[in-house]
């Protein structure tokens, strides 16, 4: 995508100086001319690092010190230069030289890296994923290529993230985080990213103006990790109220982030305005029209100001002007109005859609509006009021359901092929990597094909490094993949060797749980952190009821992952995958276990159920030991990087009941049950989180049933919420650094398990 040349500036106006030339501007339906240098600006923090003074770094310099930051000992071999794009206009890189002079030219700064990741894959054959790598066997020389090697993008859109993945891959993440997952995404193809952390600045600064106090909107703005549903248009106020130096360092945050992404010459895509206002909004606005929604899972959605009436184009202008003070300009914008719901009523969806577009165009002209492909939208109706050429569908249900027309469905209107291969940042493997495969190069090659793109987009990115390279390498293989040669060669590049035992354990998984059919868009969860009950079959409402794949496939994964040569061990990316192969393992046996559990408890055979109680909880102190051995199953860290950003203690307990309540109850009672049930549904497989949380809950269940065996009575009738909710509000401390050693503990998974061939 183009990117605006505007020079940017060097700093931004603080929170406090913007607001007051907001409050004091003309009456609403003015617009405000907002400063680029204040004249004092509060103090960043130490988390954010703020820019230095001048222009943002643009061109190969990006790329050069981004090689720096992910390979420091390897970097000064890189010769890195700007090259032309492909005749068709695509984005395309060359990866040429001799040993030691590896020369990389991209069309981008951005393209230069992910020729550089390409490199490091199929010629050094060492991996950088996400989480995980092998740099430790990248020789002291790095290796040359016998000719030049160039790779044209087969796509214009490569686009990153999920409007949740904020808030369930960590909305209290720092500037270093975020940055990694920037250098990571450029390494493997992405051009477009949401950048959602900060998104509450705009809506705070504008709205000011239209009869809001900073304490009111403070109290409507949700806490960061549920920020992502009201952006949405699903709820307000839920964790909050949020603190002011939060809402501006999460701006400055957001400022950097977006930056970073323009000097590597790729398209920060930034949260559009179509309406979403604080109750009130016409009481405090003459004219204005405005829509209540309704609800959203038992949340009361955000009112909806029409956007073909009065009012919304001046405060969409002063939106759009707040937002580029902190975000500067973007050629793409994601909105979804009416998004899982919502009431049009009497509002003319064809007429708002319109409107919404022409604001964003007058603001930013010639602007992509990308919404989300999801359920049934967007409707037809709301693709009639619209220029379609300057749109982009990010489809999330590309690999769900047979018989997709996509060019029928939406008017031939630009899409880019999605994925949601993980729900709630579960903490599970697999995905439909054929159904990939099969349809991006089948729905490409329909005449007049509408597909433009790709869309990385699981609801918490990070958890599966197999199935991002496999998705990202779709935009970039000249000829369809295949699917079992990919996954031998990613083996030997994900641990930096050739193994037999790598490569039968990757094609044990790839046959399992990397090949499943279009029959759910995820993998099923766990039990062990399902709410108790002896039918049990899923942890979350939403997730698949039963296995999607053979259990045998990931139980054979394990075993040939510890055969893995010792040379091979010490790189993260083993660790990572040994940590979450014994752990998916423990977790499919868990439905083995429980049915037999149930049987036990129905026949009133106390002494086997005893038994098989007592192996449960030993699979639930394995699973905690080995998932508290490798830093990215840690459930300190979640709560320590929430209370970072408090700046009292009554700050710090907000923001940790923030993420604590996203994980389990989700929220209110009424979201939290039935016919909602939204408990759970970003439960995860964390050390810290299964000591204190699931495996309590589960231990109180069956000693209830235990004590209804023994008086042959009724088992305890428990008010799980009012458990989980007690639960939320606690603020103790859990490990944020790894302990034990993650083979001898993965070896001990694997003795204590059926072997992958028994029956039971």
């Amino acid at each position: 995508m183009p990117r605006s040349d505007r020079p940017r500036p060097s700093r931004r106006p603080g929170l406090p100086a913007l607001l007051a030339l907001l409050v004091l501007a003309a009456a609403p339906g003015g617009t405000a001319a907002l400063p680029v240098t204040p004249s004092a600006e509060p103090a960043v923090s130490a988390r954010i690092a703020a820019p230095a003074a001048g222009p943002v770094r643009a061109g190969v310099p990006a790329a050069r010190a981004a090689v720096r930051r992910l390979l420091p000992r390897h970097a000064g071999q890189f010769i890195l230069l700007p090259g032309p794009r492909s005749a068709d206009g695509q984005d395309r890189f060359t990866v040429s030289g001799r040993a030691g002079a590896v020369v990389v030219r991209g069309s981008t700064p951005a393209t230069v890296l992910t020729g550089v990741g390409w490199y490091l894959r199929h010629v050094a054959h060492v991996d950088i994923g996400w989480p995980g790598d092998s740099l430790d066997h990248l020789p002291d020389v790095l290796p040359g290529l016998p000719q030049p090697v160039v790779r044209s993008a087969l796509v214009r859109h490569r686009y990153a993230l999920n409007d949740t993945d904020d808030g369930y891959a960590g909305a209290y993440r720092t500037w270093e985080e975020r940055r990694r997952q920037i250098d990571l995404l450029a390494l493997h193809g992405i051009n477009e990213v949401l950048v959602q952390v900060g998104a509450e600045y705009p809506y705070y600064a504008a709205l000011r103006r239209y009869g809001y106090t900073a304490a009111e909107l403070r109290a409507w703005i949700p806490g960061p990790a549920h920020q992502s549903w009201w952006l949405l248009q699903n709820l307000s106020g839920f964790g909050g109220p949020v603190g002011e130096r939060l809402i501006e360092e999460r701006a400055s945050l957001g400022g950097r982030v977006a930056d970073e992404l323009r000097a590597l010459g790729m398209t920060p895509v930034l949260p559009g305005f179509f309406g979403t206002v604080p109750p009130g909004f016409a009481d405090r606005n003459p004219g204005a029209r405005v829509r209540p929604q309704g609800t959203w899972d038992g949340f009361t959605r955000p009112d909806w100001l029409d956007p073909a009436g009065p009012v919304f184009a001046a405060l969409a202008a002063d939106y759009y002007a707040a937002q580029r003070a902190r975000f500067g300009d973007s050629a793409m914008y994601r909105m979804s109005p009416l998004h899982e719901g919502g009431t049009a009523a009497s509002v003319d969806v064809k007429a708002a859609a319109g409107a919404v577009q022409k604001a964003l165009d007058t603001a930013r002209p010639g602007a992509v509006w990308a919404v989300l492909g999801w359920q049934d939208d967007p409707t037809a109706e709301l693709l009639s009021g619209v220029d379609t050429s300057r749109m982009l569908i990010v489809d999330g249900m590309s690999e769900r359901y047979e018989n997709l027309d996509r060019e029928t469905s939406w008017a031939h209107t630009p899409y880019a092929l999605g994925t949601i291969h993980n729900f709630g940042g579960h903490t599970t493997v697999g995905a439909n990597t054929s159904v990939w495969i099969g349809r991006f190069g089948a729905w490409r090659a329909e005449p007049d094909s509408a597909l433009t793109g790709i869309a990385y987009m699981p609801e918490a990115a990070g958890k599966d490094p197999a199935a991002f390279e496999l998705f990202t390498d779709l935009a970039w293989e000249p000829g369809p993949i295949d699917q079992r040669a990919w996954f031998a060669a990613y083996a030997r590049s994900r641990y930096g060797g050739a193994d037999a035992y790598a490569e039968a354990a990757w094609e044990a998984l790839r046959r399992g749980p990397y090949s499943t059919g279009t029959d759910s868009a995820q993998p099923q969860d766990s039990l062990f952190t399902a709410r108790p009950s002896l039918t049990a079959n899923k942890a979350s409402a939403w997730t698949p009821g039963g296995m999607r794949y053979p259990a045998a496939s990931v139980r054979s994964a394990l075993d040939a992952l510890l055969g893995v040569a010792p040379r091979l061990r010490r790189s993260s990316a083993y660790r990572y995958d040994l940590v979450d192969t014994a752990r998916q393992a423990l977790a499919n046996h868990a439905r083995v276990l429980l049915p037999q559990i149930r049987a036990a408890y129905r026949t009133g055979d106390l002494g086997r159920f005893r038994l098989l109680v007592a192996q449960w909880q030993r699979d639930e102190r394995l699973l905690a030991a080995v998932t508290g051995s490798d830093r990215n199953f840690l459930f300190g860290r979640w709560t320590a990087d929430a209370r970072s950003w408090g700046v009292n203690d009554a700050e710090r307990d907000r923001y940790e009941y923030d993420v604590r309540s996203l994980l389990t109850t989700w929220g209110t009672r009424t979201a939290s049950e039935p016919p909602f049930a939204l408990h759970d549904y970003a439960n995860r497989e964390w050390a810290g989180l299964l000591e204190e949380f699931y495996a309590p809950r589960w231990a109180r269940y069956f000693a209830s049933l235990d004590r209804a065996l023994v008086s042959g009575g009724a088992p305890e009738e428990i008010d799980w919420y009012a458990v989980e909710e007690a639960w939320t509000r606690r603020t103790s401390a859990h490990p944020t650094e790894p302990s034990g050693d993650p083979y001898a503990l993965a070896r001990a998974v694997a003795d204590a398990l059926p072997p992958a061939d028994a029956r039971t």
